[in-house]
C-alpha cells in the first residue's frame, strides 16, 4: 500500500486517509505486529491540545493520528485540497474486529463494566469470529497484572476502553513493557457496540452533525462544545 499523505493541523500531524477501508489496510499491512497505536483527532482534542502541553503529549505519543471529528476533515480538506474521509472511532475499531475475523489476528479488550466487556467479546465471536485472547473490565487495580496478561496472550490488536487520558497513559506503559500489538483507545465503544449506548442516527452521522445530535441529546454538553466555537474562529482566521 502506498504511503499516506500527513497533514499538520496545529502542529499534530494527522493521516489523510481517503476511506475506511484505507485506513483498516493502512493499519492491517503497516501496524499489526508492532508497537503502534492510534487516536482520533477532533476539534475539542485540537483545542485542549494547543491549551495544555501533556495532553498534546499523549497525542503526539500516537503514531496515527486519524480524522473523527468532521470540523477536523472540512478543515484538512480545506487547506490540502484533497479529498478525506471522516473516521469514526467506533467504525474504525468494529472493522478492525471484523478482519480479525476473517485473518485470525488475536485480540485483547480492556474496559468497561464487566457485563459490558463480556457481551462485546460475546457478541464480536457471534458476529464476526474474532479471535479474542483475553479480556479485562476497566475496574481493577494492579495495571502490572493485566499488562502482564496482554504481554502473555500474543494479543496483536488490545482496544483500551478506559476514557481520555487514562486509556492513553495505560497504553503508554503497555508499549514501555514491550508488547508488540497495535493499540486502539476506543472510550465509549463497547456500550455502543452492545446497544447500552444509542449513537446518533445515520442520517447526522452522514452530513457530519453528529455532535449536533449528542448535543441535544445531552444539553450539558454545551460547555465542552465552546472548543467547536474556537476551532471554528481558529480556522476561519487561519491561525491553527
Amino acid at each position: 500500500m502506498k504511503n499516506i499523505d500527513v497533514a499538520e493541523v496545529s502542529g499534530l500531524a494527522v493521516q489523510l486517509y481517503p476511506s475506511m477501508n484505507s485506513a483498516v489496510e493502512d493499519i492491517m499491512q503497516n501496524h499489526i505486529g508492532t508497537a503502534c497505536s492510534a487516536v482520533a483527532i477532533n476539534p475539542e482534542k485540537i483545542i485542549l491540545s494547543r491549551e495544555n502541553a501533556e495532553v498534546k503529549q499523549v497525542l503526539e505519543n500516537n503514531e496515527i493520528r486519524y480524522a473523527d471529528g468532521i470540523g477536523v476533515v472540512k478543515y484538512i480538506s480545506y487547506k490540502t485540497k484533497k479529498k478525506i474521509s471522516r473516521i469514526p472511532g467506533c467504525e474504525l475499531w468494529e472493522q478492525l474486529m471484523k478482519v480479525a475475523g476473517k485473518r485470525n489476528i488475536p485480540v485483547y479488550l480492556v474496559g468497561g463494566k464487566n457485563e459490558t466487556v463480556s457481551h462485546t467479546v460475546e457478541k464480536l465471536k457471534e458476529n464476526y469470529s474474532t479471535p479474542i485472547v483475553g479480556y479485562q473490565d476497566g475496574f481493577f487495580s494492579e495495571e502490572d497484572e493485566v499488562i502482564n496478561d496482554i504481554l502473555l496472550s500474543k494479543a496483536q490488536i488490545v482496544s483500551v476502553a478506559l476514557g481520555s487520558p487514562k486509556q492513553e497513559l495505560f497504553i503508554g506503559k503497555c508499549k514501555q513493557a514491550g508488547i508488540q500489538a497495535f493499540f486502539m483507545g476506543v472510550g465509549g465503544t463497547y456500550d455502543v457496540f452492545t446497544g447500552n449506548v444509542k449513537r446518533a442516527p445515520k442520517v447526522f452521522c452522514n452530513i457530519g452533525l453528529e455532535w449536533f445530535y449528542r448535543l441535544i441529546s445531552q444539553p450539558t454538553r454545551i460547555f465542552r462544545q465552546r472548543n467547536l466555537i474556537k476551532f471554528f474562529l481558529l480556522a476561519c482566521s487561519n491561525k491553527l
